[in-house]
């Protein structure tokens, strides 16, 4: 029986994710890495709510974290995944999970790539916000005239959008006034949406002079939702989320058609595996970051594999 890696985006990140992982020694490596661009005091740097949504911060930590996780978790488990998949700066972990790159690459990755983004609306106050219980047209028709702009397609009533400060905070109310659920994700920056057009186009160069190896398992790519493995397709959605919608609905529906057996998420909190558990009951999701052990995660993963 095979199982999936979803691994975890920006703004689930808190002080106590993953609290077992400085206790091992096969994390150290990606550790170090993350610290040497965040500073040996992350951990710490978490509890003050400015620094933890910082963008460039908050990137390399995510990556840096994920991928020490999984140089733990990896030489416990029997098998590879058959498919993994990462949620908007969570595919540069997947990535490198998939032997695209290495961890090292993609730690450096995700502080060029924040860098990038944060370059790409200077001097400009820019967020997400999560929207349920509307569709995408709905909300969109009733923020007519804000410029905001679906970053992430979760499902048929649950999309991430993105925009200045300004227009989240006029948003609200009026879809407030709809019914909706609004929440203002701790993420400083318009991702997935044309502020990140320049952003995009300069990642897209930087990831010409990195070699791509062809997958080892199937990766489902948040540019369009497809399971790829061939380097140029890869080399191409990686640069292309910045500035379009994360398809994550297409993505679990990807991770879905491979007949996993159970779902892992890999990172802070655990919103994928919430998302997975909704959509598809039938296949159970759990995240590690709910384990307090390491052990718990892989006992659980061998029980439904």
């Amino acid at each position: 029986m095979s199982y999936a890696l979803v691994f975890s985006g920006q703004a689930s990140q808190h002080p106590t994710m993953l609290p077992w992982l400085e206790a091992e020694p096969r994390a150290a490596a990606s550790l170090h890495a993350m610290g040497e661009r965040i500073g040996a005091d992350w951990r710490t740097a978490l509890q003050d709510e400015g620094r933890r949504s910082n963008n460039a911060f908050a990137q390399v930590l995510i990556t840096g974290m994920a991928l020490a996780a999984w140089a733990v978790l990896r030489d416990a488990l029997p098998q590879a995944p058959a498919v993994v998949a990462g949620y908007s700066v969570g595919e540069l972990a997947a990535f490198a999970c998939a032997g695209v790159f290495s961890a090292d690459q993609a730690i450096v990755l995700a502080q060029q790539r924040a860098t990038l983004m944060d370059q790409a609306v200077p001097g400009r106050q820019t967020g997400m916000m999560a929207v349920t219980g509307l569709s995408e047209g709905r909300v969109l028709t009733a923020c007519d005239g804000l410029g905001l702009e679906c970053a992430i397609r979760i499902h048929r009533g649950q999309s991430v959008f993105a925009g200045t400060d300004d227009a989240l905070s006029r948003a609200t109310p009026r879809l407030l006034a709809l019914g909706a659920v609004c929440k203002r994700l701790d993420v400083r920056v318009a991702s997935h949406s044309s502020w990140m057009v320049p952003a995009a186009r300069a990642f897209a160069d930087t990831l010409t002079e990195l070699p791509f190896a062809a997958a080892h398992c199937a990766i489902a790519t948040n540019a369009d939702g497809t399971l790829v493995r061939q380097p140029a397709l890869l080399r191409q959605a990686l640069s292309r989320q910045l500035a379009s919608p994360v398809q994550w609905a297409a993505c679990m529906e990807a991770v879905n058609e491979r007949q996993v057996a159970c779902v892992l998420e890999i990172g802070a909190g655990s919103a994928l595996s919430k998302m997975w558990n909704e959509r598809y009951p039938d296949i159970p999701a759990r995240s590690l970051d709910e384990f307090g052990q390491l052990r718990g995660a892989v006992a659980w993963l061998a029980r439904h594999t």
